[in-house]
């Protein structure tokens, strides 16, 4: 259910309207070299309230798939994997891969506290030196012949995922 925030309200306000209610997981995307699908994943994880969203790399995001929402979210870039896993520090890691996948997304029991769901370029996926040090590495079940999802989609789903688990049924959050 969105939240009734007066039109006039700066990003500041809603930023900080927003704070308390977001969410203990953040998004990281690697490498994601489509800048539309960057664009919908800042709008989706606004829908979600990840807590943020880590950018690897300097590839741009297009703003107008992100629908304006990027100027509500905490996005944080860093250069590189090891920036990456200092900026992560003692969060546990979930990278989601299918290639790499030890679980499906529907069978892990719970999601950790604080979790960084990292997902990959829609080309190559992630670099084994990160699912390595991922605690999980999920996999989302997929049929037909078609053998990977949009990463906008996959991330989509995950978030679904975690919220579906967190949130009991009848409540308005």
């Amino acid at each position: 259910m969105a939240l009734p925030i007066p039109l006039d309200a700066s990003p500041e306000e809603v930023r900080a309207t927003l704070a308390p209610l977001r969410n203990d997981f953040a998004i990281a995307l690697h490498a994601a070299e489509n800048a539309f699908a960057v664009g919908a994943i800042i709008r989706v994880a606004h829908s979600f309230l990840a807590r943020e969203i880590i950018l690897v790399g300097d590839a741009p995001y297009y703003e107008k798939a992100s629908m304006g929402m990027e100027k509500y979210e905490s996005i944080v870039r860093v250069p590189d994997d090891e920036a990456l896993l200092a900026h992560v520090g003692a969060r546990p890691l979930w990278c989601v891969e299918k290639d790499a996948a030890t679980t499906s997304l529907y069978a892990v029991p719970a999601f950790p506290k604080d979790v960084v769901l990292l997902f990959g370029s829609e080309r190559f996926g992630l670099p084994r030196s990160l699912t390595g040090r991922a605690q999980t590495t999920l996999g989302i079940p997929i049929y037909g012949v078609n053998h990977s999802l949009p990463l906008a989609i996959a991330a989509g789903i995950v978030m679904s995922e975690w919220s579906r688990r967190h949130y009991t049924p009848g409540s308005a959050r």
